[in-house]
């Protein structure tokens, strides 16, 4: 029997976007998570990093592309997450091989 879960609504669908990029490089520094927790809520920040850490990388792409697509987004608040995405990638001051692919992954499925 399938488990339902529920949707994410965007904010928690946005910091788990966050959280994977700040994983991507396999390196989460002290910069990037202060970048998304000063962006977030801690409550929705807690829950959304305990849901990351049980997942691959592979597993979490997945999930973010069923609650994508359960949801209506504009243009601009792409663009919006996009930029948000890119500011945790620099955060750390570097862009790495690993960061980009899944900059590339990311932006496939958002647009």
């Amino acid at each position: 029997m399938e488990t339902r879960h529920r949707i994410w609504n965007k904010e928690e669908l946005k910091v788990y976007i966050l959280l994977l990029c700040a994983n991507a490089d396999t390196v989460q520094t002290e910069d990037e998570m202060q970048h998304i927790r000063s962006r977030v809520n801690d409550e929705i920040f807690e829950k959304m990093q305990a849901e990351i850490a049980a997942d691959s990388e592979d597993h979490g792409l997945e999930k973010i592309e069923k609650h994508v697509s359960a949801h209506e987004y504009s243009q601009r608040e792409l663009n919006e997450l996009h930029r948000e995405m890119r500011a945790v990638f620099f955060s750390d001051k570097n862009f790495s091989l690993m960061e980009q692919q899944l900059d590339r992954i990311l932006k496939n499925i958002l647009y």
